[in-house]
């Protein structure tokens, strides 16, 4: 089956083949964060000048040097800055990294991860990331110097040296948002192919055939990417391709949609249905038709993502599919939640929610 739960309700690298292999043969099944002597012994250098290149103080040589930040990067080990008696505990933060603040998709993400954990001694500390790879890396490896007690973080797609500080934390991890990969740890999230996927059967059952989309530029927005997948190869099952389509970069904004919108109908005004990677570009068009006088959705239909509440106050309600959010955050807590709390307890760690489509005014239902 697709779902688990509903939604409704409910410096470089080592120069040396040798130094790699030793590096490699540090492991950490047992679950536990990596220490100055794992480095130490991956290098063969002791604990203390570990330290002292760790801390960039004392005098080291610069190929020692290197050899040391080497081999941590690619084990994954990241620096206590916990000093004395903490040095040895974690702290009662849960580390939850997002891409954007500015984006009503992830604080009602937030919303659900602080209503679990508001009845436990655990706190949230937010790190943003603004869809840049490098960026989570650098916000990750700061966070996870803290020592937090678990991370929630968006997507499955990391850096290599991300993925390595995740595996290596010795903590509860929970990616969250997107079940289409293998986690770390733990996923909680949606298949966003099978939610492309069911809005294009949607739209080609109530008639349409054809079809504008704009989007995100998707190289970094990759679920944005996986929905445009599904869509794509649900369409193509029934002959159908996409007529037009226009990426761009930047916030989620009307003024963006209504712009685009204007600019594809210029382009191709044989379209009769405008699918948005999300309900605010959405929003945007459905204002832009509305202001033309266009029959909406007679003439052309329109459908989103993400199912924005703040939305709900347009003249017409925007076809769209409910993500999930604050049930996403609310299940990735639990888990963290639950791991601290029994570590050996047999906890689900793949949930895939089940998103539902509204129609709204904007799509017709046959």
């Amino acid at each position: 089956m697709w779902a688990n739960s509903h939604c409704v309700p409910s410096p470089d690298w080592l120069t040396s083949k040798q130094q790699s292999k030793e590096a490699k043969h540090v492991t950490n099944d047992s679950k536990r964060p990596l220490t100055l002597r794992d480095v130490s012994d991956a290098t063969g250098v002791s604990e203390m000048t570990v330290s002292r290149v760790l801390r960039n103080r004392g005098d080291v040589s610069e190929k020692t040097r290197q050899k040391v930040l080497e081999a941590a990067k690619e084990l994954g080990y990241v620096p206590n800055k916990i000093a004395g008696a903490l040095a040895s505990k974690r702290v009662n933060l849960v580390a939850v990294i997002i891409p954007s603040l500015s984006n009503m998709v992830f604080p009602e993400v937030l919303t659900g991860i602080n209503r679990v954990l508001e009845d436990t001694e655990l706190q949230p500390v937010v790190g943003v990331t603004d869809y840049q790879p490098e960026k989570e890396e650098k916000v990750l490896y700061e966070m996870l110097s803290w020592r937090p007690s678990g991370v929630i973080i968006a997507g499955l797609e990391h850096t290599e040296p991300a993925r390595a500080m995740l595996a290596a934390a010795g903590i509860p991890v929970v990616e969250i948002m997107d079940t289409d990969g293998k986690p770390v740890d733990a996923m909680v999230g949606i298949s966003h192919r099978r939610a492309g996927r069911e809005m294009a059967k949607a739209i080609l059952k109530a008639g349409y055939s054809h079809i504008g989309f704009m989007g995100t530029k998707m190289p970094l927005d990759h679920r944005a990417r996986k929905r445009f997948e599904g869509f794509t190869e649900a369409l193509a099952k029934e002959g159908v391709e996409i007529e037009d389509r226009e990426f761009y970069s930047g916030g989620s904004a009307l003024a963006k949609g209504r712009e685009m919108t204007q600019a594809m109908l210029e382009r191709s005004p044989e379209l009769d249905f405008l699918y948005y990677s999300n309900d605010m570009i959405g929003a945007g068009g459905l204002l832009h038709l509305l202001n033309q006088g266009i029959d909406v959705p007679g003439q052309i239909g329109l459908a989103g993502f993400n199912g924005v509440e703040l939305l709900a106050g347009l003249p017409r309600q925007l076809a769209t599919m409910d993500a999930c959010r604050q049930e996403i955050g609310m299940k990735a807590a639990q888990i963290i939640a639950a791991q601290l709390e029994e570590p050996d307890a047999e906890i689900e760690k793949h949930v895939t929610l089940t998103p539902t489509i509204t129609y709204g005014d904007t799509l017709k239902r046959r």
